[in-house]
């Protein structure tokens, strides 16, 4: 029986996923504390609207699309102190609160790391720097769409890509909130109507097209594996592709999805929970 194998949730946009036992889907669909805050250009402090809805273009920020070398970062959060802690490798590079002084200091570090990465170049465009570190700590609002989903993927999937790469690869590199077992390979892509975990209801949207964030190695930053290429010539897809997306169902049977609309009945997804769908 397919059931939850792994949880992430990712507290600051492109940098590391925490696992965690248990995760919170929202009212609104997302998944509390998953990327809460983020590191903009100067250029682009402010969102963009898309659907009467505020959206943050990856692009326009530190992403892992563009900065692979953010992979090796290791990031804790504390959501009830607004305390950010990032090391790299055994060495600790910040530790601060989200007070004025302490974002200073985050984009501080975070400028200087990315300033002697490979990328380095990237971060001196026009427009580009100061970075600064948006966001309340609390709201999850950075995801890549303006519409919130919670996303999932099947670890038989990953294998598959994994053989077909004759290299094992991580599922952190999908920055999935949910991994399931129990489901053969690519099940996932033809999921229609209701996915329940556990007790919370979900509708299959659509699958997600990958970039290449998914070439970083997690644990080096360094982009050691060709996803995409494999998804598409020696797997035969159209597109990228691997995982899905859900939108929560609100208790009357419609979809939710707008930041701080509270129509949706949330709940708590477990590791072990079970899944259904179809």
């Amino acid at each position: 029986m397919p059931h939850v194998a792994a949880l992430y949730r990712h507290p600051i946009k492109g940098l590391t996923p925490e696992r965690c036992d248990e995760l919170t889907v929202q009212p609104d669909g997302r998944i509390a504390g998953d990327r809460v805050l983020a590191f903009r250009f100067a250029e682009a402090a402010e969102p963009e609207h898309r659907d009467g809805l505020d959206y943050w273009p990856k692009s326009k920020g530190l992403a892992l699309e563009s900065f692979p070398s953010l992979a090796a970062l290791r990031v804790s959060y504390d959501g009830e102190a607004r305390r950010v802690r990032i090391m790299h490798d055994d060495y600790l590079l910040v530790d601060s609160t989200l007070d004025t002084e302490g974002r200073a200091e985050l984009a501080e570090i975070m400028t200087a790391f990315v300033l002697d990465s490979p990328e380095w170049k990237l971060l001196q465009r026009e427009g580009r720097l100061p970075l600064a570190l948006v966001g309340d700590g609390v709201r999850a609002r950075f995801q890549d769409r303006a519409r919130g989903f919670v996303s999932v993927h099947s670890e038989a999937s990953v294998d598959a890509l994994s053989g077909a790469l004759g290299q094992q690869v991580d599922d952190r590199r999908f920055r999935s909130n949910v991994v399931i077992d129990g489901a053969d390979a690519w099940d996932e892509l033809s999921w229609e109507g209701e996915v329940r975990i556990g007790d919370v209801r979900f509708t299959a949207e659509g699958p997600i097209v990958r970039c290449l964030a998914t070439h970083a190695n997690p644990d080096t930053g360094i982009r050691d594996a060709k996803v995409l290429t494999t998804l598409t010539r020696s797997l035969g897809q159209d597109k990228p592709t691997l995982g899905r997306l859900l939108l929560l169902q609100s208790q009357a049977g419609g979809v939710t999805g707008a930041v701080g609309d509270d129509s949706g009945a949330g709940g708590t997804i477990r590791v072990g929970d079970e899944v259904t769908f179809g």
